[in-house]
Order: structure tokens, then C-alpha cells, then sequence
């Protein structure tokens, strides 16, 4: 079982303390084919739950990552600037996109575990 949660608008979080890890899921990059760019939030930002945290880009179109959680960004995920490919390759692992430190941990209630996500994306 994974520990990391899900939204409707297919990013993934996995909490380390008061801090959120968020990348977009398996299913999202298959719909997007192959990731050619990457704009990231800067650090610092104050992010409200559901806001455009980050662009991607692909062959097939441009899409937002939105915050699953409000907070400040305190890290982003350097190397998807010179390889945004990581992405398609390792979605939920080095393909992340950025962390947040949790202004309201009460927002990660309504997120989906991974066997409700499946059912959602095959629904």
C-alpha cells in the first residue's frame, strides 16, 4: 500500500512531517506523453489549496499542477528544469515537483488513498 494520496485533478502528496511532497501521478503523464517542460513555483510562494502551483509541458499540451494543500513553498525540484523528462519516467519518485510546508493539515482529509484513485481513473 502507498502512502501517498491523491486529488481529482491527478497531483499526489506524500507527507514527511508538516511538509507536502507533490508530483503529478502515473496516469497523468501516460495522458500526457512526453514532458517537455517544466515551470516551477518559486520558493517562498504562499500557495492556497487548489491555486496553479506549477506548468508542465508537453508534446500533447500544457497543463497546471494545482497545491493539494495550502502553504509556502520551501523546495522545488531543480533538476526538471535541464531533465523534465523525469517525469514520464519516475512520476511519484524523482519526477516530483515541488514541497510545501502545510498551513492546514485538515486539507489532506479529502484526498484520495490509492485504491480510491484507481477506481476514480478507471471510473
Amino acid at each position: 500500500m502507498s502512502d501517498l494520496k491523491y486529488t481529482k485533478d491527478h497531483e499526489w502528496v506524500r507527507v514527511e512531517g508538516d511538509t507536502a511532497i507533490i508530483g503529478i501521478s502515473d496516469f497523468a503523464q501516460e495522458q500526457l506523453g512526453d514532458v517537455v517542460f517544466v515551470e516551477l513555483p518559486e520558493i517562498g510562494k504562499q500557495l492556497k489549496k487548489g491555486a496553479e502551483a506549477a506548468v508542465i509541458e508537453s508534446v500533447k499540451a500544457a497543463s497546471e499542477v494545482f497545491a493539494p494543500v495550502s502553504g509556502e513553498v520551501v523546495d522545488t525540484n531543480g533538476p526538471l528544469a535541464d531533465n523534465p523528462g523525469l517525469v514520464n519516467e519516475a512520476p511519484t519518485g524523482d519526477g516530483w515537483f515541488l514541497k510545501i510546508r502545510i498551513d492546514d493539515a485538515s486539507e489532506l482529509d479529502g484526498l484520495m488513498d490509492e485504491d480510491a484513485y484507481l477506481k476514480f481513473t478507471q471510473g
